[in-house]
């Protein structure tokens, strides 16, 4: 489901409504309360004239019946305020998301909610998706929401490691960006509290940017070629992990849960194009609401 042209359709249905109740509708209601007016006044004179009650009570509740809006288009140009609020907010300045699987633990939970920075990478058109203003591009370290680009109507997240002209390795678990290798920490504990598997923590420094990832003792750091979905060029698969170089344009993702992750070691670059935003904040978890706040 496309919910961006599905919220695109409803902003141009209710907007159209809601033009025409401003033009037609709301005007025709108001015409037909003064028609009404006129016949009140007249009964109210000669009422009054018989000695008998006002009945401007009466006018009163008709009048408001008269211009109450219909049921159908409290539905439409009722709410196109709300809807176009929605878009703009949606479409250009922040979309939220939830974590539905723990390639990016232990900095993503599952359950996350988050929050995604539209516009840090470019203004874009909705639902076409072009970009239209240059505003910044993604770093090394970034976390980033893209279009998954085997399936463009599925949204993945995973950490930026490798920006277009760089060099990545993977070499025995250890990322090299540029022959430089990025350190890590010495391992902790963690939980993986959905499969129940104790995964190694640690911190990396990833071209400054200092960041948690996991890795899983029971798994290689190679990948195996059959479990490649494309091959890139400028990528090369061995006995210890891979070396890739970034083309222009695209970018290179993987998940912090690094040997439990489906990323471009598997399905190959990130298009600039296929790019929806950077991930901030965290801004709920119904199962564990300390986890909200920003994170790295």
């Amino acid at each position: 489901m496309n919910f961006a042209l599905i919220l695109f359709l409803l902003t141009v249905v209710t907007g159209v409504f809601w033009v025409l109740e401003r033009v037609t509708f709301l005007p025709a209601r108001k015409k037909k309360a003064e028609a009404a007016a006129s016949a009140f006044e007249a009964a109210n004179r000669e009422a009054l004239g018989r000695g008998e009650a006002s009945v401007t009570d009466e006018y009163r509740a008709l009048r408001a019946k008269i211009l109450r809006q219909p049921w159908w288009l409290e539905y439409t140009a009722g709410l196109f305020p709300v809807i176009l609020v929605v878009f703009l907010l949606r479409s250009f300045l922040f979309e939220p998301f939830r974590i539905p699987s723990g390639s990016m633990l232990p900095t993503l939970h599952v359950g996350d909610f988050i929050l995604v920075n539209k516009y840090d990478y470019g203004v874009r058109l909705p639902v076409l998706n072009t970009k239209v203003i240059e505003v910044g591009s993604p770093q090394r370290g970034d976390v980033v929401v893209f279009r998954y680009p085997m399936d463009e109507n599925v949204d993945f997240i995973k950490r930026i490691v490798g920006v277009p002209g760089d060099r990545v390795e993977y070499r025995d678990k250890v990322l090299y960006i540029n022959g430089v290798e990025q350190k890590q920490s010495q391992p902790r504990d963690f939980i993986d509290e959905t499969s129940m598997v104790t995964l190694d923590e640690r911190d990396e420094d990833l071209s400054g940017v200092t960041h948690l990832m996991a890795l899983d003792h029971r798994r290689p750091g190679w990948v195996p070629l059959q479990a490649v979905m494309k091959k890139e060029e400028g990528c090369s698969y061995n006995n210890r992990g891979f070396v890739c170089t970034v083309p222009a344009g695209k970018y290179f993702a993987m998940g912090d849960n690094r040997d439990n992750s489906e990323d471009s070691r598997y399905w190959g670059f990130v298009p600039d194009e296929n790019l929806v935003g950077r991930a901030v904040f965290i801004w709920a978890n119904f199962g564990d609401m300390s986890r909200i706040g920003s994170f790295r």
